[in-house]
């Protein structure tokens, strides 16, 4: 059984810092991209940051040089560090496993909330 899970969401202030991490288990971890994506109220979900099994790295335009995505293999796990959080930061925070070779695969996680207010 797959299950994707996130943690390390909550209320931080303008300014803040958040590192969210995401647990794979059931999948052969280092064969997936992995990625967070986020979702707030009342708009469509985007993609934030992705790190491929080779490690290379890309992010949305709106959170480059403040986001950095991260992975360790042995541990299964996916980190997203969030410097210098704005209120537009605001929303669920979902992590995605990526798998492109044949049959194709998506798992996701149950998402994390990230508050950024004061």
């Amino acid at each position: 059984q797959v299950q994707v899970v996130e943690s390390g969401g909550g209320l931080v202030q303008p300014g803040g810092s958040l590192r969210l991490s995401c647990a794979a288990s059931g999948i052969i971890f280092r064969f997936y991209t992995m990625g967070w994506y986020r979702q707030a109220p009342e708009k469509q979900r985007e993609l934030v940051a992705a790190i491929t099994i080779g490690g290379g790295t890309n992010y949305a335009d709106s959170v480059k040089a403040r986001f950095t995505i991260s992975r360790d293999n042995a541990k299964n796990t996916v980190y997203l560090q969030m410097n210098s959080l704005k209120p537009e930061d605001t929303a669920v925070y979902y992590c995605n496993a990526h798998r492109s070779s044949f049959p194709s695969r998506d798992y996701w996680g149950q998402g994390t909330q990230v508050t950024v207010s004061s």
